[in-house]
């Protein structure tokens, strides 16, 4: 949290002054962008390409953390379906002690 606070800071610093030196310049845009051309053309290709590889990294990302939940999930039912199994022989022991002890 403290990271994306000094980065927010930061931005606002950076903006502040850039705000000063243009007479009210808009941070967001850019001076490249401003000026237009192609440079500007360039510079948001670049921008899209970043986002575009910072999303795909993302997804994948979020996908493996997915399938690794799914993994964890299918092993965690495996060994609750071993435990149920293993108390259905228990309660069935039981019932065939006692029905012995009963009868004889």
């Amino acid at each position: 949290m403290a990271v994306s606070e000094s980065a927010a800071r930061l931005k606002l610093g950076v903006c502040g002054v850039r705000a000063m030196q243009a007479g009210g310049f808009d941070c967001e845009r850019g001076w490249i962008r401003e000026a237009g051309g192609t440079f500007a053309k360039k510079e948001k290709a670049e921008e899209e390409r970043y986002l575009r590889e910072q999303t795909e990294e993302q997804l994948a990302a979020l996908t493996k953390q997915h399938e690794e939940e799914i993994i964890h999930h299918k092993k965690e039912i495996e060994r609750l379906q071993k435990e149920i199994e293993w108390h259905k022989q228990n309660v069935k022991k039981l019932k065939d002690h006692d029905t012995v002890a009963v009868s004889g």
